[in-house]
């Protein structure tokens, strides 16, 4: 079966859910197929190049064309010569941004809507989502089409998906064009961009071990294949005329596995599959959330800058909290949709394609950690870094030993260090006084040269107080000139840390320093890799953040 020169166009059709409906009209044949997106041309994936896509590319079976849907123009072109549009395309659901959703999921709509009454389209079918129906407080349970849309929904995404869906119902019938509306429930699948692959993340930086609220919450997931399936079944049953045609137009429904499952229960089949360990750690919702808002208003703050889209932010913490679990009987009873995957066959099929984020595919580290080449790989590291337990509590003892009679009692430096010269002292002369062989035992004595700093150490030594001191000069040199802020603000912020630490106290930073260095490096050396990410992603927002704030200077002293 093949189109017969009858086409149809997939919006956003580059998309998660909107590659498998290409895939699925292409293999059933039922249209030629043209896919519709932002980039200004189509960039296929190897397996997309060797698979149905890339031959129908090149067999005319199916073409390319960028358009913005918030260009009437590009939209017109788009839709020119087509009989049926899937209206998939939208912004990134996780970007709290009202302009660009409302610019898209309402105005881009109209422009779609307009388009297909102007050119005669037959059907519109317009991907919504569940959400519409959700308020970010109350939870769903087995919710059906009859549900209101709230007053208030959970974020601008969820806010513009209704009033985009109240736009495409109240088309239906306009000039012959027949409209549906499709809700699929939570997608994962193969290919999938965000659910996966941000659980993963989350897995490898150890934030994975956390439940956000009793873990209770009951969840309808949709496999990828099942939403592409419902497409075509709404197409379908728009297309056959009479009394079914009748009944499935002007109308939204709602599509899931019909399979509802705890959420969490769903993350850790995910996780487990992958090799990684499931959530455990439960946290009350109310204590994350002031977090959240915190997170989202700093992303406010600091979008514009580079920052990438956070992960934790108020709607998504209450979407992980809630339950939302749905009725699909209008959509089996009015366009005969029934899920042709099952939810376990979705779940081993989505954990086979993301085979190469298992947790035995992370590069593990080769020679000697970051932690043990800052210390030297010496004995100071091994120490610290308790890669000799005996050597580092041998340490520890004998530092406990000194704080108690040294710095405990509350002595001044001075003293202190001049109470621990003389134990060193009687403690040399008593050994050095020792016979070579003790009740058969062998005293290993102490050389002089121990003590004896070569000529070649004198000099470095010298050579690196000169080359500091010449340092400080240019330093200064350079400062007097009153040119080289960055200079400026490192030499300042130096003197304020050693001022910082000067008023600190010897007993204190015997207490939390030591402590912190045995602490931190050996931590450091366990989870270095996601230190030196965030440490990365931290610098290069400032980095971000730096240069745009000199470009806006710049450009007000343009305007100036």
């Amino acid at each position: 079966m093949t189109g017969d020169g009858r086409w149809c166009v997939v919006t956003g059709g580059r998309g998660f859910a909107a590659r498998h409906l290409v895939e699925m009209l292409i293999k059933y044949g039922m249209f030629s197929v043209r896919i519709a997106d932002l980039p200004s041309k189509i960039d296929l994936e190897p397996h997309e190049e060797n698979g149905l896509l890339g031959e129908a590319l090149r067999s005319s079976r199916a073409d390319y064309v960028s358009a913005d849907l918030r260009h009437k123009a590009q939209v017109l072109k788009a839709l020119e010569g087509v009989e049926v549009v899937f209206h998939m395309a939208a912004p990134n659901s996780s970007i709290n941004n009202f302009q660009l959703h409302h610019s898209v999921n309402v105005l881009g709509t109209k422009n779609v809507i307009e388009a297909c009454i102007q050119l005669k389209v037959k059907r519109l079918i317009y991907t919504s989502s569940p959400s519409v129906v959700f308020d970010g407080v109350h939870g769903i349970f087995n919710g059906n089409e009859s549900l209101p849309y709230p007053a208030n929904h959970n974020d601008s995404y969820s806010a513009t998906k209704a009033e985009g869906e109240e736009l495409v119902m109240k088309s239906n019938g306009i000039d012959g064009l027949l409209t549906c509306c499709i809700r699929p429930s939570s997608i994962f699948g193969p290919g999938d961009r965000l659910l996966v692959p941000s659980l993963v993340a989350a897995a490898r930086a150890g934030k994975s071990k956390f439940i956000i609220g009793d873990g209770n919450n009951v969840y309808d997931f949709t496999y990828v294949e099942n939403v592409a399936h419902a497409h075509i079944c709404a197409e379908r049953a728009l297309s056959s005329g009479g009394e079914v045609a009748e009944k499935a137009a002007g109308q939204a429904y709602f599509i899931t596995n019909m399979e509802p499952i705890k959420f969490w229960e769903f993350v850790s089949r995910i996780l487990e599959g992958l090799g990684y360990q499931r959530p455990k750690i439960k946290i009350p919702a109310v204590v994350i959330m002031p977090i959240a808002h915190l997170v989202e208003w700093t992303y406010r703050l600091l979008g514009p800058y580079g920052m990438k889209v956070p992960q934790l932010t108020p709607s998504r913490v209450r979407l992980l909290s809630c339950s939302r679990s749905f009725d699909c009987s209008k959509a089996k009873d009015r366009i005969g949709y029934t899920p042709i995957f099952s939810l376990e066959d979705g779940l081993q099929k989505t954990i086979e394609s993301f085979s190469h984020l298992r947790a035995e595919s992370q590069p593990k580290r080769e020679g000697p950690s970051k932690a043990s080449i800052y210390l030297g790989r010496g004995r100071v590291a091994d120490t610290l870094l308790w890669k000799n337990k005996r050597q580092t509590l041998t340490v520890l003892l004998a530092l406990i030993t000194i704080y108690y009679n040294f710095i405990a009692s509350g002595a001044t430096i001075i003293t202190a260090v001049s109470k621990l010269l003389l134990l060193s002292l009687f403690f040399l002369f008593i050994h050095g006084s020792l016979p070579n062989r003790i009740l058969g035992y062998s005293v290993e004595k102490i050389p002089a040269s121990k003590f004896h700093l070569s000529e070649e150490k004198s000099r470095n030594t010298v050579m690196l107080m000169v080359s500091s001191w010449n340092g400080g000069v240019n330093a200064v040199k350079s400062l007097c000139k009153g040119e080289d802020w960055i200079l400026f603000l490192k030499v300042v912020f130096s003197l304020l840390l050693l001022s910082f630490l000067g008023a600190v106290s010897f007993q204190t930073i015997f207490v939390i320093g030591l402590p912190l260095a045995f602490i931190a490096f050996f931590v450091y050396e366990k989870k270095e890799q996601e230190i030196d990410s965030f440490i990365l992603e931290a610098f290069s927002m400032g980095c971000k953040l730096k240069s745009g704030i000199s470009r806006k200077i710049v450009a007000s002293k343009k305007y100036d």
